[in-house]
């Protein structure tokens, strides 16, 4: 992610998981009422931790590929990270490669929306 704060990734994650369950088909957590708040947010965390921690690796892994696509790679990465949150928490569907593609550009969008108000209140 672009935001380089654990709370700025957190906060993206949380709000992109849940615009995704709003306007993306096949795009879903499981429960009712306070337990899909509470799915949500542990799959935010997770996914948040995930993109401060682990992306940065697979990027530095990944960066000759990155070249040679002129960095679309990164889209595909998006989705891995994306897909392993899914994995991780039964409660969260994301059915199909054209949910999880969407799902990890509304990530992308939020994160950059969130990084832009953290610059911006830092200076």
């Amino acid at each position: 992610m672009l935001g380089k704060s654990l709370i700025g990734a957190v906060i993206a994650s949380i709000l992109g998981l849940y615009l995704a369950t709003l306007f993306v088909p096949g795009v879903y957590i499981d429960g009712v009422g306070i337990q899909v708040w509470k799915s949500l947010a542990l799959a935010g965390l997770v996914l948040g931790i995930l993109y401060i921690f682990i992306k940065p690796i697979i990027d530095l892994i990944t960066l000759p590929l990155r070249l040679l696509t002129l960095g679309l790679i990164g889209i595909v990465i998006n989705m891995a990270i994306v897909e392993a949150t899914d994995i991780l928490f039964p409660s969260l569907h994301i059915k199909g490669l054209v949910a999880l593609f969407f799902t990890s550009l509304i990530i992308l969008a939020i994160d950059i929306i969130v990084s832009f108000i953290i610059k911006k209140r830092k200076k």
